[in-house]
């Protein structure tokens, strides 16, 4: 299991449905390939979706500061590596383009391990359930309100109980206000509604937003202030009977202290690019001991394994921006998603995706 080859391919894909971030957002998926090959010939493979520029960033950050420390390690070695990676580049940032280079090392390196167990990430990790609830992401701000109320019919067709929106950044606050409530209007009592602020307002205005939404039986408000503004989750939350939820912006469960130390979010919304799997499972481990749920952000076809192997997943988000990209994966199914039995994490790309939309 000794590394012997770190390989990085860099793909531009477009999307098969444009996804309306903002209004006027317009760009394929960018996706960073890594692939750890050992002696064996066992190869791991990690990879990272960019909905925005830097995957050059982070590919140079692989090659002049990540691939040079694990060559010729042994690939089980993977607390030891994280560890090794994450203090080598304290001085210089803990988080941004290194995290990133950390994190996709680190997928690839619990994939090889799977693969050399022959087991699934799920029960190498030890199991604890089959099935998952997924809600479906993507009831876009960019949409218009028209359009908002379609994909959550689409939603609601395709079999999904729970759906999030958006609001801030693009629309007036009685548009946004307007939005909620025509979605609600079309999902009936029954849907869940996430509502994802995606950091655009001050603890004040949330406050008197998530006043106005209550009356629309919202299930969370997602992201109202700033990473840093701890007090004003804080504040948000005293305040709010709603759920205050956050987390996919912050680096590893050193950024997600002040969550620990005063338990008012009762949902974490971790990103694996931003702590690789090693970390999130520590999250999910002391998340629990605070009672609080894990909810993780996006790549809803490796985040399965993690949610199939702790008792506080509360739901996987699905937004379906890399289904098509798969040789096979699990897919959400009336609004359920089953975890895989292939070995690893057991994602594939397909051959002709990795030969045609190579960029580097």
């Amino acid at each position: 299991m000794k590394i012997k080859d770190v390989k990085i391919t860099l793909l531009t894909i477009p999307f098969v449905e444009q996804p309306a971030l903002q209004a006027g957002y317009s760009r394929d998926r960018d996706i960073l390939v890594l692939e750890i090959e050992t002696e064996s010939g066992i190869v791991g493979m990690g990879y990272q979706l960019y909905l925005r520029e830097g995957f050059r960033t982070t590919k140079a950050c692989l090659e002049e500061i990540m691939i040079p420390r694990i060559l010729g390690r042994d690939a089980t070695e993977v607390e030891g590596i994280w560890r090794d990676l994450w203090k080598s580049t304290l001085a210089d940032g803990r988080g941004g383009a290194q995290m990133l280079a950390l994190s996709v090392i680190d997928v690839a390196l619990w994939d090889a391990v799977g693969k050399k167990a022959n087991m699934p990430l799920h029960r190498l990790w030890g199991h604890y359930h089959n099935e998952v609830p997924v809600y479906g992401s993507g009831v876009w701000r960019g949409l218009g309100g028209d359009g908002m109320v379609e994909k959550a019919q689409r939603f609601m067709d395709e079999g999904f109980s729970a759906i999030k929106m958006q609001v801030g950044h693009t629309w007036t606050d009685a548009q946004d206000l307007d939005n909620v409530r025509r979605v609600r209007d079309v999902v009936g009592p029954d849907v869940d509604i996430m509502v994802d602020v995606n950091m655009a307002w001050t603890a004040d205005k949330a406050i008197i937003m998530g006043r106005k939404l209550e009356e629309y039986g919202i299930y969370w408000l997602e992201e109202p202030v700033m990473p840093d503004d701890f007090a004003g989750y804080f504040r948000i939350a005293d305040a709010l009977d709603t759920r205050i939820v956050g987390g996919e912006s912050h680096f590893t469960r050193f950024d997600l202290k002040p969550f620990f130390e005063n338990p008012k979010i009762p949902i974490l919304q971790p990103d694996v690019v931003r702590c690789g799997l090693t970390d999130l499972r520590k999250i999910a481990a002391i998340a629990d001991t605070w009672g609080m749920m894990i909810a993780p952000h996006l790549y809803p076809e490796l985040m399965i394994h993690l949610m199939a192997s702790i008792p506080n997943g509360l739901i996987i988000e699905d937004m379906g921006m890399m289904a098509d990209v798969w040789v096979r994966c699990p897919k959400p199914v009336n609004g359920m998603m089953i975890a895989p039995e292939t070995p690893g994490h057991g994602l594939e790309f397909k051959p002709e995706i990795m030969i045609d939309c190579a960029v580097g």
